[in-house]
């Protein structure tokens, strides 16, 4: 017996120890909570349009865009912008590109800010050529408490064969937008909310919310498409600056119903209500933004768009929503009715402490991709010009469901081909296998599907499919390289191409607190 006593003692102590060690090193192996500086900016600028083909003068412009730059270090920023027309006569004008600069403090709250764009995209009839842009710009701003304003000469160049270029004033207001994160090889790692309090990421959590969305413009007023119906594949991102209020963008492009082409983008907010313990949502939106395309006249492109969503828990943090609402010109000569559906992912983010009255018991860390690509697609189709290669500068965003597979979204312009006003927004699920040769290569399969239109590249009513296989190779703990290979197919166009990219990706991990 008394043996039996010493063994059990040995026992218990040696489980203290394997607990206490445990404990310990969880505490030591909670990945550092980094923080990324960054800022986001709106601008515009007045763009002097070229005569048409009867020598008839055209009108301005109005290009706003909407950006996300990452500050390199004190002097130097990097980012991705999104321009759309909302004044003149070319509703549906879009591009996307690439942002870099500087911006140096001088005395007082003074700065300057030298910049270059480079980016790809066009439409409503313009002449784009094959899309590819420059935009420098030379400004002068000012730093208030939370934001600046900055204004300054731009000079805006379309110079794949296209005919718009033009020196003008550029406004801008910029926020600074800083977010956490951790390295990227950190993701799926998971801890337990007491070793995650005791650490650096025992601070306030942000609520998120992405959707994706099927939704319906069932025209009540348009020269042309009166009681038509467009049918509109898009992306919804939520960020929750308290319990109830919301900012939001959204992105959506048409499919269905009417010549491909159709895209709009919005800028807004909201008001959530929770009932039903919080397993139903009612949500209430306004937001405004810029949309054309597809033979659609939205006149300058400045677009409203209001709606009421009635949110359906299924399981965990992922619901449906049904949503009603309306689209339209400022004087309603462009009028729609909308109504759709969607499947919705809430994420409580970056922190351990949060408003929802819930008991959460583990963070984990979730894998997120930015890549940044340059598409070719092989003898793309034309409706009606010579075919001939299409170059697209691309956007698209991975979100790991696991450590294998992972959710995404693709949008892309066209920036050489002859076909500046092709644009695609595409979503998908794609598999890679685990890495190999020294942790720095990774091999994948994707499947993309969606919208695509414009540029008189031949894709029907607009529904693509684009499967595609590559391969990944790790420069650094957050930079790596990704070139794949695919085929793009349009259902009820002719466009059938084989296609390669080459693409730069940034990675990192976000904590996600977990119930269960």
């Amino acid at each position: 017996m008394v043996r039996f006593y010493k063994t059990l003692k040995i026992i218990i102590l040696f489980l203290v120890f394997i607990y206490s060690q445990d404990f310990f090193s969880q505490i030591g192996d909670i990945p550092k909570n980094k923080t990324q500086k960054a800022f986001s900016k709106l601008d515009f600028l007045s763009i002097n349009m070229p005569s048409n083909s009867l020598g008839e003068k055209s009108e301005n412009m109005g290009f706003t865009g909407i950006h996300y730059n990452l500050k390199i270090n004190n002097l130097i920023y990097s980012g991705l912008g999104l321009y759309g027309a909302v004044s003149g006569d070319k509703g549906g004008f879009f591009t996307l590109g690439v942002n870099f600069g500087i911006k140096k403090s001088l005395i007082e709250q003074f700065y300057i800010d030298a910049g270059f764009h480079f980016g790809g995209g066009g439409g409503a009839g313009a002449p784009d050529g094959g899309g590819a842009f420059i935009l420098p710009h030379f400004n002068i701003g000012y730093n208030f408490k939370h934001f600046s304003i900055n204004s300054g000469w731009s000079y805006i160049n379309f110079f794949d064969g296209g005919k718009i270029e033009s020196n003008q004033l550029n406004l801008g207001i910029e926020i600074p937008l800083d977010y956490n994160y951790t390295d990227y090889n950190f993701y799926e790692k998971q801890f337990k909310i007491e070793g995650l309090k005791n650490s650096d990421w025992n601070i306030k959590a942000t609520k998120n919310a992405l959707t994706i969305h099927w939704n319906n413009l069932k025209v009540i007023k348009e020269a042309n498409l009166t009681n038509k119906t467009i049918r509109l594949l898009g992306l919804e991102y939520s960020y929750y600056l308290h319990k109830n209020w919301f900012s939001l963008i959204k992105v959506d492009g048409a499919f269905d119903g009417i010549k491909a082409g159709y895209m709009d983008v919005f800028l807004g907010g909201g008001y959530h209500l929770s009932i039903n313990k919080k397993r139903t949502n009612i949500l209430a939106k306004l937001a405004i933004g810029a949309g054309g395309g597809g033979g659609v006249n939205t006149e300058g492109g400045l677009l409203f768009y209001q709606d009421l969503s009635l949110e359906q828990k299924i399981f965990n943090d992922v619901f449906i929503s049904i949503n009603k609402g309306y689209l339209l010109t400022p004087n309603k000569s462009f009028y729609t009715s909308t109504f759709g559906a969607g499947l919705k992912y809430y994420i409580e983010k970056n922190g351990t402490n949060t408003e929802e009255k819930i008991s959460f018991t583990y963070g984990k860390f979730k894998g997120l991709e930015f890549i940044l690509e340059q598409d070719l697609y092989f003898d793309a189709k034309r409706d009606v010009n010579l075919t001939e290669n299409l170059h697209q500068i691309a956007l698209q965003v991975n979100l790991y469901l696991n450590k294998n597979i992972y959710a995404n979204v693709k949008t892309s312009f066209a920036n050489f081909g002859n076909a500046g006003a092709y644009a695609e927004g595409l979503v998908g699920l794609g598999i890679k296998s685990n890495t190999f040769a020294n942790n720095t290569t990774e091999v994948f399969v994707q499947f993309l599907g969606g919208a695509a239109g414009g540029g008189n590249i031949s894709t029907g009513q607009g529904l693509i499919v684009k499967p595609s296989t590559g391969i990944g190779y790790q420069l650094s703990k957050n930079l790596g390289l990704r070139t794949s290979a695919g085929y793009v197919k349009a259902k009820g166009g002719k466009l059938s191409s084989p296609f390669i990219s080459l693409g730069l990706k940034y990675g990192i991990s976000f904590l996600k607190l977990k119930k269960t």
